[in-house]
């Protein structure tokens, strides 16, 4: 671990963003995953890496094809019958086509239907989607993989056919696979922010001076790293909080006694504590915190309570007072390799904790009604539902290629500003 940490910043950099960015894209497409296959939806392939060769390896129970490409950056499920617009009303026929002929190709199934061979190549192309046919090796035929069962026509045999493909589901169930990748962000999110504040807990602040300031009240009435406050103008002192409200209500300039606990016995020194702009009084020092483990309860609410955060941090990119400042504040991945990065090497404690925040802000994103994020989808889906028609291919791929436009430029200028940053200056 200690060889991977160390390695030159921008290799730390790239190695750590590979790993973090493929396990936050595979715990989002594997609840995808998940749900098609509880729904009975057949699945193609779940891969690690951006589409593109790779190492597959094909389950022979389900033909499911797993793998790793030669881009492991992320990851992607191939759930059958998820292409846009709608249904070509030729694919019955087709199907009946295919099953009575036993064997056909774009060209005579185009001539069968009395249609354009384009169109009889997108008619086999669906229907191998959807698992009813598989191209022949070696050829440009194809061959069925159902038949009709007794008394059932073309269309009722597709019925059959759709029902395990996700264009068969009904909406309700559309619309929870394609939420289940969010939802699974953000609970691993929860169940590892919750994990480090029950096992690690959280920094606080303890009596126990850390260092005090040069020049201060606190140096000039020798106070020292290591001493424990224990009284304050002789009133007991039992946590950091204490201290700071009677600093909030002393007089500035006014000696007051302090008592410290310092090498086992008390001692008491004559301090002044100095005027802090806004009110109240301070006394330079710094307190030396501990991890305190949190209750269950209190790190699942805390836990929540972030979460939130996070929907309002990213809610102010679209509000124009808080936008610019929501920007620099941004990072692509390329200031997120370098931060995963940073992280690691500070401790699994630190990586957990950007990890986990790292999920949450993947998740809520990908809830944005912009195609093509899941957010998007579902709002597709719901509008089909709502008018009970289907959005035209072409006007479904228009807004598709909106969305992925608006998301990659935005994605682009904070990639710009991330260059500049962390490798231009450093």
């Amino acid at each position: 671990m200690t060889s991977l940490t160390n390695l030159p910043s921008g290799a730390s950099a790239i190695f750590w963003g590979v790993i973090t960015f493929s396990l936050l894209i595979v715990l989002h497409e594997g609840g995808h995953f998940l749900t098609a296959r509880a729904f009975g939806v057949k699945v193609h392939e779940f891969m690690l890496g951006l589409p593109s060769p790779g190492l597959k390896w094909r389950s022979k129970r389900t033909g499911i094809r797993y793998g790793i490409t030669i881009l492991p950056l992320g990851g992607y499920v191939r759930i059958a019958g998820m292409e846009p617009g709608h249904e070509d009303e030729l694919l019955g026929a087709a199907l009946g086509v295919l099953v009575r002929r036993g064997r056909t190709d774009a060209a005579e199934l185009a001539a069968q239907l009395h249609t354009a061979q384009d169109r009889a190549a997108g008619l086999l192309a669906t229907l191998e989607d959807y698992g009813a046919i598989e191209a022949v090796r070696d050829a440009a035929d194809f061959v069925p993989l159902v038949s009709h069962a007794a008394g059932e026509d073309d269309e009722a045999l597709l019925t059959r056919v759709r029902s395990s493909v996700y264009r068969g589901l009904p909406t309700w169930k559309r619309v929870t696979v394609l939420a289940m990748g969010v939802l699974v962000n953000i609970l691993s999110a929860i169940v590892i922010l919750t994990a480090a504040l029950t096992i690690a807990g959280v920094p606080t602040a303890t009596t126990t001076v850390a260092g005090v300031a040069a020049a201060s009240p606190a140096s000039l009435a020798d106070l020292r790293a290591g001493d424990r406050v224990v009284a304050f103008d002789g009133k007991p002192v039992q946590a950091w909080t204490d201290l700071k409200a009677d600093l909030a209500v002393a007089v500035p300039n006014e000696s007051v006694t302090m008592t410290v606990v310092r090498d086992g016995a008390q001692v008491t020194l004559g301090i002044s504590p100095s005027a802090l702009g806004g009110g109240g009084t301070f006394l330079g020092l710094t307190s030396r915190s501990v991890d305190v483990p949190m209750s269950l309860t209190d790190a699942v609410g805390e836990s929540v309570s972030m979460t939130g955060a996070v929907f309002v941090a990213i809610g102010q990119f679209f509000n124009p007072a808080t936008f610019s400042s929501s920007i620099q504040n941004a990072r692509s991945i390329v200031g997120i390799s370098y931060e995963v990065a940073s992280a690691a090497k500070e401790g699994p404690l630190a990586y957990a904790w950007l990890v986990a925040l790292l999920s949450l802000s993947l998740g809520i994103m990908n809830m944005l009604p912009i195609p093509p994020l899941d957010g998007g989808k579902i709002a597709v889906e719901l509008g089909e539902r709502l008018f009970r028609r289907s959005i035209p291919r072409g006007v479904s791929l228009a807004f598709s290629a909106a969305g992925t436009l608006l998301l990659f430029s935005l994605i682009f200028y904070l990639m710009y500003a991330d260059v500049v940053r962390y490798v231009i200056r450093g």
